[in-house]
């Protein structure tokens, strides 16, 4: 009869495995810190501009070279405590919440998709940079300043922008990429067929 092994324990990081791991992915990381972190010093410092200079309800005098725009386009300091686009007010503690939680699962899955897939590394991004931006008004002021006014559409700020621009870019990407594996499978079919 053997002797009952011991359960193997949970297995431990350690600062060798994280070395390594950063060893292999630093550009990734590189890539995905820099870009998001121009996003939410752009994103910030439009906000930063937007509250010194605009009263909270009122537009921004537009230069008389660009007074044609008015109708079309403002800038308009408003608030907003819910989603971008104004969507779901009162819902900030949930937005922050989710804005970490989304940061987070974007880190964690970002280093493991190809560095070929140019699509979805720059839509992650975008969303990353859009997350934190919001998520540091939500922390530093509890709502999110808003500012860009087009149309009678929602007024956003830089960040919801580049949530917006991200999900359409990852939605592009998605779709380019069926249609290539799509005309990659007929290929195969033809070629097949024709042996």
């Amino acid at each position: 009869m053997e002797p009952i092994q011991p359960a193997e324990g949970p297995k431990r990081l350690s600062w060798k495995k994280i070395g390594s791991f950063l060893k292999t992915y630093w550009r990734d990381f590189m890539f995905l810190f820099l870009s998001s972190g121009v996003i939410v010093v752009l994103d910030q410092w439009t906000k930063a501009w937007v509250r010194a200079n605009v009263p909270l309800g009122a537009d921004w005098p537009m230069p008389a070279s660009l007074a044609w725009l008015e109708p079309y386009a403002r800038i308009r300091h408003t608030y907003n405590t819910g989603a971008a686009f104004g969507l779901f007010q009162q819902g900030g503690l949930i937005f922050a919440i989710l804005a970490v939680i989304v940061s987070a699962l974007i880190i964690l899955y970002f280093p493991q998709t190809s560095r070929r897939d140019w699509w979805l590394r720059l839509a992650l991004a975008l969303q990353l940079g859009g997350a934190l931006g919001n998520l540091v008004d939500r922390i530093r002021f509890g709502p999110v300043t808003d500012f860009i006014s087009v149309g009678n559409f929602a007024i956003f700020n830089v960040a919801d922008s580049c949530i917006s621009v991200g999900v359409a870019i990852l939605i592009l990407g998605v779709w380019l990429m069926e249609r290539k594996l799509k005309k990659e499978e007929k290929a195969k079919q033809l070629e097949a067929t024709s042996e």
